[in-house]
């Protein structure tokens, strides 16, 4: 009889389950036909029309993505094409611009606000107009905000400020006309600030700088003014943009970590800060269009990663030693338009092909660049010179006085008391001196355990183990039908759990001398890293098999399934329908570069040797870019070094033969001229890359720019350098490939301009 009351209690339960799994999904259908209808039905939401299923199943488009956790919605991304882009916007509506005179956001973000288990929120060119209201605090799931591109105005609500696990604000190219929150700092997990592209005003908050978690923070294009704080305290910025605003103080103190510094087109005055030379991570450094006067810190030129560096239009004078010495790394430097005098430096000679300088519009000793007559700059040299007299002469007579005072001070006192005091002073200085340097460490230390748990704690699961039995019913026993490929990392086969999900299944086998600790601490390692562009680890199974055999770890590794093919295959003519353009090159080659520069700087231990080829590149059904078996040198180590039985590679060929930079140079040179074949060596394409026109495809050569054709095989170059030491930095790369994106995007819409006028 209890089996009986059992039976009845589990049934009674899994209906209770059922309905209300049913029922949630049609609240929240409801909730989405209430969202399409604010937005007034765009065009982008059409999928829903006919659509009958659960909005967690919804396939993703380039316009919408749906993804649940449990079957409650936790992402909500949609991108529509009304871009905000109209000059003159008053803050009502405009026809085929904004939403209708209609649309409320406040009702918009009240119906958001019911799906209470929304994390991921982005609503990009959408036309959405008004001010953004109170209630947003609402919506405190919220990791991500994104509103980019909209006709948002008025004041950033102070509310924001309670959505306490926001993590990136992003509210670029909208109307913000007010000033920036002092409460930001609340906002203890942000780490991305972008605020773009609007019209915000008064002074930077400092209290921003009591966010330590910052690594962006992006004001350009706005109407801020005054005076900008000291960064130093956040030790996590990495970039800083400040372009074209009003701020008319001094430059201020940067951390030492910032790799990209750009504060062009203010009103900074004052000499550059010899601060700015300690700066060891330092690639990008903007500050054109200025009123910085002086010489510039020699220091800044010798950077060991400086790449982009730009002092142009600004009133520097003084003279550049020819001796100083240029960082290796260093690719373009622009001192146009100030008033230094001298001789150029040698190591900005531009007769070298090695990196880009400009130099005009000083009044240089040099030839064939435009100078001015020497009488140009003179006046700004001798004011210089002028102010450094008169403030040595203040000098000199301040401590004349000072010495007086003292030495009548000195005759009240015994010898033996000022040696007293001497000793106690020196000894209470030592002291400091050790406290400061044990607070550093301490600092330092401090800042590597909470890296270390945070990637402990992202909130993902260790490595799921699945068992032997059903990763051999996911393939369909490995049938032939399911096999996918072939590399060294093992083979691979398509798969299909019990839930229905497609997943990838790469079958290693190890050595027995495997260590199987390792192993599983790698592994879980691994099943942490998220990122949009790399292929998740899903879990493992790791198999004993025969004893005899000393192949005997069978090892099964679980990846999500992308359905799209590999790059390589969308660079082949053989599949003419799937051939990509030069701006879906260059969006895929940003994605992978971004993920590469996640294992490098995002995670502790980087994560290094990654294998990069355009096999391992794979894309999803909108053609996102997802990098796959990163990480594998690690996991292959072990078995690599017993395996070895000499006659190996030595550690310099094996560090050519793996570096990430090298490798990722050839896809940059796939992506220039198609796949590799065995005819074309790589020396042999090399050495053809200037004269790139008769070799690069055609697909290509159609739909690019000269310039950012050019940039791209610069970099290339670069990347395959033999020397390592010369290769630059994966933030370099990244950094060039968006800045190809531009000038591409640029020149798409300028011929795009150009066919309907």
């Amino acid at each position: 009889m209890g089996y009986f009351y059992l039976l009845v209690l589990v049934l009674f339960s899994r209906s209770c389950f059922f309905q209300t799994t049913k029922g949630l999904q049609a609240y929240q259908a409801q909730l989405f036909l209430q969202i399409r209808k604010h937005l007034e039905y765009p065009s982008q939401l059409q999928i829903l029309d006919n659509y009958n299923g659960s909005l967690c199943d919804l396939a993703a488009t380039a316009h919408i993505m749906i993804s649940c956790q449990d079957n409650f919605v936790t992402e909500l991304k949609i991108r529509g094409d009304k871009l905000a882009n109209v000059s003159g916007f008053n803050g009502y509506a405009i026809h085929n611009k904004t939403l209708s005179e209609t649309f409320s956001i406040n009702s918009l973000v009240t119906t958001l606000a019911r799906l209470t288990s929304l994390r991921v929120l982005s609503l990009v060119s959408l036309g959405i107009w008004g001010p953004l209201p109170d209630k947003i605090h609402r919506l405190y799931s919220l990791e991500l905000l994104d509103l980019s591109s909209n006709f948002m105005f008025g004041c950033i609500p102070p509310q924001i400020s309670r959505i306490v696990k926001l993590q990136t604000l992003t509210l670029d190219g909208n109307y913000f006309n007010d000033t920036i929150l002092d409460t930001l700092d609340s906002l203890s997990n942000l780490s991305v600030l972008s605020l773009r592209g609007n019209h915000l005003k008064g002074q930077f908050p400092s209290s921003i700088c009591r966010i330590s978690s910052l690594t962006d923070i992006a004001l350009c294009h706005n109407k801020l003014s005054g005076e900008l704080p000291d960064f130093s305290s956040l030790t996590r910025l990495r970039v800083l943009d400040v372009r074209e605003n009003q701020f008319d103080s001094q430059l201020p103190i940067m951390p030492r970590g910032l790799v990209t510094a750009l504060l062009g087109k203010n009103l900074f005055s004052g000499e550059i800060p010899a601060q700015v030379g300690i700066l060891t991570h330092l690639q990008h450094l903007d500050l054109s269009f200025n009123h910085l006067s002086g010489t510039p810190p020699f220091a800044l030129f010798d950077l060991p990663n400086i790449s982009y560096l730009n002092l142009a239009s600004n009133m520097l004078s003084g003279s550049l030693p020819e001796q100083i010495t240029c960082g290796s790394k260093l690719g373009f430097v622009d001192i146009s338009s100030n008033k230094l005098v001298g001789k150029l430096p040698f190591c900005l000679d531009n007769t070298s092909d090695k990196r880009a300088v400009k130099c005009g519009g000083n009044c240089l000793s040099i030839e064939g660049h435009q100078q001015h007559q020497s009488s140009y700059c003179k006046e700004a040299n001798t004011r210089k010179s002028g102010r450094k007299i008169a403030l040595l002469i203040a000098i000199v007579v301040g401590s004349i006085l000072l010495l007086m005072i003292l030495a009548f001070g000195v005759l009240f006192l015994s010898r033996r008391c000022f040696q007293r005091k001497t000793l106690e002073t020196h000894i209470q200085q030592k002291a400091k001196g050790i406290h400061h340097d044990f607070y550093h460490y301490f600092i330092v230390f401090q800042g590597f355990i909470s890296e270390v748990m945070k990637l402990g704690t992202q909130g993902s699961p260790v490595s799921r183990l699945f068992s032997s039995e059903e990763l051999e019913e996911a393939p369909n026993n490995f049938d032939s039908s399911m096999f996918m490929g072939e590399s060294p990392a093992g083979k691979l086969y398509k798969g299909r759990l019990e839930n229905g999900t497609y997943v990838a299944v790469r079958s290693l086998n190890l050595l027995k001398r495997y260590s199987i600790q390792n192993l599983k601490v790698r592994l879980d390692f691994f099943s942490k890293l998220h990122h949009p562009h790399l292929v998740s680890l899903l879990g493992h199974c790791i198999d004993g098999g025969v004893q005899d055999d000393p192949f005997a770890n069978k090892v099964f590794l679980v990846y999500e399934y992308v359905p799209n093919g590999n790059y390589r295959m969308h660079l082949s003519e053989s599949c003419p329908e799937k051939i990509l353009k030069w701006s879906d090159r260059l969006a895929i080659l940003i994605d992978v570069a971004k993920a590469v520069h996640f294992l490098h700087t995002g995670v502790i231990p980087g994560v290094y040797n990654n294998r990069l080829k355009t096999n391992n590149i794979l894309l999803d059904e909108h053609r996102i870019a997802k990098l796959c078996d990163y990480g594998m040198s690690i996991i292959l180590e072990d078995n690599e070094k017993l395996e070895a039985k000499g006659g190996g590679l030595k550690s310099s060929q094996r560090q050519t033969l793996e570096d990430d930079v090298y490798n990722f140079g050839f896809i940059l040179l796939e992506s220039l001229v198609g796949p590799i074949v065995s005819g074309k060596g790589e020396t042999f394409l090399l050495n053809e890359m200037d004269g790139r026109k008769r070799i690069v495809d055609p697909a290509v050569l159609m739909t690019s720019s000269q310039e950012s054709l050019s940039i791209i095989v610069s970099i290339t170059r670069k990347c395959t350098c033999p020397e390592p030491s010369s290769r630059p930095s994966f933030e370099d790369v990244l950094w060039n490939l968006q800045y190809a994106a531009q000038v591409q995007a640029t020149a798409d819409a300028d011929q795009k301009s150009d066919s309907t006028s």
